[in-house]
């Protein structure tokens, strides 16, 4: 009787996890989008921080669940707050959003291994190549540059990507 009834008990539950496991995923996956959209928000706010005026770009890397740096677009430390030239166009020495966040943790007890980029720009190649060192595996964007070779480059270093128009933003 005894073997019988924890056989019993065992098939029962067994079936109960294989049914439930499924829902357990569909509920993470959409958490997780919940938690994308959120971050990218709030890059977008950080990107408000941003003295350019041809475009702002704000950036945030998190690791488990945590905001670990930030960034946004402009001239490096020391330097005055203007971005663009006499003829409107980006001086050569201004950094980039994902750049500047990257270059932050650099300068922490920190490290961006196996995080998630949020920016509200897709990177640049040279962005790109920034994020493939710094060791961070996913990026989450919202708005595309006008080359993808930034994104492309991130593909081929098998990082994942997610593009999350403005669009999509609202709500959740």
């Amino acid at each position: 009787m005894g073997f019988k009834f924890f056989t019993y008990i065992y098939i029962n539950i067994s079936v109960f996890f294989i049914t439930l496991r499924p829902k357990i995923l569909v509920m993470s996956i959409d958490k997780q989008l919940i938690l994308d959209k959120r971050y990218l928000r709030m890059a977008a706010i950080w990107a408000e921080n941003s003295y350019c005026k041809r475009r702002r770009v704000g950036a945030l890397i998190v690791k488990d669940k945590m905001i670990i740096s930030d960034g946004y677009n402009g001239t490096p430390a020391g330097f005055e707050n203007i971005c663009e030239d006499e003829n409107g166009e980006t001086k050569p020495y201004v950094l980039h959003a994902e750049a500047n966040a990257i270059t932050k943790i650099a300068c922490s007890n920190n490290n961006s291994k196996n995080a998630t980029l949020y920016i509200t720009a897709s990177p640049c190649i040279e962005c790109a190549k920034l994020i493939i060192q710094a060791g961070i595996k996913r990026v989450v964007y919202s708005e595309k540059y006008r080359l993808s070779d930034g994104i492309e480059l991130l593909e081929r270093a098998m990082i994942e990507i997610l593009y999350i128009g403005k669009d999509e933003l609202d709500g959740g």
